[in-house]
């Protein structure tokens, strides 16, 4: 499908690596110009330099720390001071593991000022200009755990249940502005989130990493674990005016296969 974003202005979290990466590099491939976010700067400079610019885009980074409200708050401020951005793809990293038996009140806490708040206030703050020029997409990348919660992912299962929430209800308020707000529920893909999510696995139930990874294969519908480039893909798809009448939707999507919308 050719998805034309040019001239658009999108806004990527957690794009040093991963998902993210893929995100921005098919947004950008798209024709969008890219603002990258993360606290990694070297990665950050890296990707930028690798960005499609064949239609005249123009990307940029922010260094952030999302584990950082506060200093986040400031940065990004600050950004919107300055720029606006047509496409807002909420995605930070995901709190520790642990069960509701290793988990306490302010990891809780902590788990709803990385992956909430800063959604929020980041999407508020997007959302002004989005309304002035009614037209804007709003894309949260969210878990497959929201629907299935995981045991040892209590903290994500939990928070990332509440954004998926909040933005159905925000689809129906900023509709008519003709800003769509979706929610992807990420399944299994090779990442480096997975690999570690994997290990600490495998050290719960005794047995090898190899032996967690083929399981989880195992139940996925295509036997294999997806790739973060397909994930981009949908994305972008997201992203464009071929999903103008697509919003308020939970879209869970794992190894590859998009299940349902």
């Amino acid at each position: 499908m050719d998805i034309d974003l040019k001239g658009k202005k999108a806004l990527v979290g957690g794009s040093s690596g991963g998902i993210g990466r893929a995100i921005a590099f098919q947004l950008a491939e798209s024709g969008a110009s890219v603002t990258l976010m993360s606290r990694t700067e070297g990665k950050l400079k890296g990707i930028i330099a690798d960005l499609p610019i064949a239609q005249g885009q123009s990307h940029q980074y922010l260094v952030v720390d999302f584990n950082d409200f506060e200093a986040y708050k400031k940065i990004i401020s600050t950004y919107f001071e300055n720029n606006s951005v047509d496409i807002l793809v909420n995605n930070t990293q995901g709190p520790a593991a642990g069960n509701t038996l290793e988990k306490n009140v302010p990891d809780y806490q902590e788990a709803f000022d990385l992956l909430f708040k800063t959604v929020v206030f980041t999407t508020e703050l997007a959302l002004k200009q989005m309304q002035q020029k009614q037209w804007g997409r709003i894309i949260n990348v969210a878990s497959v755990s929201v629907r299935e919660p995981l045991s040892y992912l209590v903290l994500s299962n939990t928070i990332r249940a509440a954004v998926v929430t909040w933005a159905k209800s925000l689809a129906t308020d900023v509709g008519a502005s003709r800003i769509t707000v979706n929610s992807v529920l990420t399944g299994y893909f090779d990442t480096d989130r997975i690999a570690q999510l994997n290990a600490k696995k495998a050290e719960q139930l005794g047995i090898s990493t190899a032996e967690v990874r083929s399981e989880m294969e195992s139940r996925v519908p295509l036997k294999r674990i997806g790739k973060p480039e397909e994930y981009g893909y949908l994305v972008a798809f997201l992203a464009s005016d071929k999903a103008a009448y697509i919003t308020g939707t939970s879209i869970p999507i794992d190894g590859g296969l998009l299940k349902s919308l």
